[in-house]
């Protein structure tokens, strides 16, 4: 008999190990909080519940916000039921050079490298843009991530040396 069947198995390696989202109950999720609907990450807005009906179930209205679009989201569900929640991390990076639309940053504390995250095309982009030119202090940026997507969301200039 020959061992040459091991060579067919195939393994797949995946990330961490830590899910992008984790379940929660409607009626537990508050104004602020992240949530999925519609398969993006979102930031509650607003919440209403409408009592229980003759069917039994209390439902759950909720306006909120993608992290990464600022699309506005609707959905409505059973205050009984469970909704995904995107794990959401944010991590400030120093701005290291703009090249090509592209940010090069590091990370004060590893300093590691990141050159993948665009810079982005709104006000927001331009600000840090202009506050990098100005040269008035190191540019400091809030990445978030969440389902596998990272944006830069945020700034700021520390002027510490």
């Amino acid at each position: 008999m020959s061992d040459d069947h091991h060579d067919d198995e195939h393994f797949h390696t995946g990330d961490s190990g830590a899910a992008a989202t984790f379940p929660k109950q409607c009626s537990a999720l508050r104004k602020n909080e992240h949530v999925m609907i519609k398969g993006r990450p979102c930031k509650i807005v607003e919440m209403s519940t409408s009592k229980t009906g003759k069917h039994g179930h209390a439902k759950v209205h909720m306006v909120a916000i993608d992290i990464f679009t600022s699309k506005k989201l609707e959905d409505i569900c059973p205050s009984t039921h469970n909704m995904d929640v995107p794990v959401v991390k944010r991590r400030e990076y120093l701005l290291m050079a703009i090249d090509d639309g592209y940010c090069s940053l590091m990370d004060p504390e590893s300093c590691e490298q990141k050159d993948d995250l665009k810079l982005p095309d709104t006000e927001l982009g331009q600000q840090i843009r202009d506050a990098y030119e100005k040269d008035e202090g190191s540019v400091l940026v809030q990445v978030v991530s969440a389902i596998g997507e990272e944006a830069i969301l945020g700034w700021k200039v520390s002027t510490k040396e």
